[in-house]
């Protein structure tokens, strides 16, 4: 009876130690993927989160700007117009005086 006691306590810290094991692999596995992958994002042309919102807040303002800048064109052509077709209107002659 003894000896069966013996070895099911033997199993049983067998089963601890390679359940110990696999999980430290697991973690080892983990890690290095994680590291290959920072590698491998590194090696490549991605841009971070931060400088995607940069551009995209740069390209709303340039926007606006164009937007602006439009409108200041477009009413700058009406005020010429509008000049142009004064100065293009025929005059009344003048009556001789008497």
């Amino acid at each position: 009876m003894q000896t069966e006691k013996r070895i099911f306590d033997d199993l049983a810290k067998l089963a601890t130690g390679v359940a110990g094991t696999v999980a430290g692999m697991g973690r080892e596995v983990e890690s290095a993927f994680r590291e290959r992958n920072r590698q491998w994002v590194a090696g490549t042309d991605l841009i971070s989160r931060e400088e995607f919102d940069a551009v995209k807040q740069l390209a709303a303002n340039a926007r606006a700007e164009a937007d602006a800048l439009k409108v200041r064109v477009e009413a700058l052509e009406a005020a010429l117009s509008a000049k142009s077709a004064t100065k293009s209107a025929p005059k009344a002659k003048a009556t001789p005086r008497k």
